[in-house]
């Protein structure tokens, strides 16, 4: 394990502490969980944009094949 210092809002501070007294859980730990899921929904948000890029890369091309897939199937 790393150690990392922190400084963190007194709002944000105050906020947590009230949850931890609930949850009954180790502060280190809820700041890994919180650590972890924000990394997961950054990483999300990351392979979104890469695949909306991408996507739009393609479209034209998608639209012209589509298009001769349909004059195919017209053509029969």
């Amino acid at each position: 394990m790393k150690n990392l210092s922190l400084k963190i809002e007194d709002a944000i501070f105050g906020e947590t502490e009230k949850i931890l007294s609930s949850l009954k859980k180790p502060r280190n730990r809820y700041i890994n969980e919180a650590l972890d899921y924000y990394n997961k929904l950054q990483r999300r948000q990351l392979l979104e944009k890469k695949l909306k890029t991408e996507s739009e890369l393609v479209k034209d091309d998608s639209m012209k094949v589509l298009e001769e897939f349909e004059d195919i199937d017209y053509a029969d």
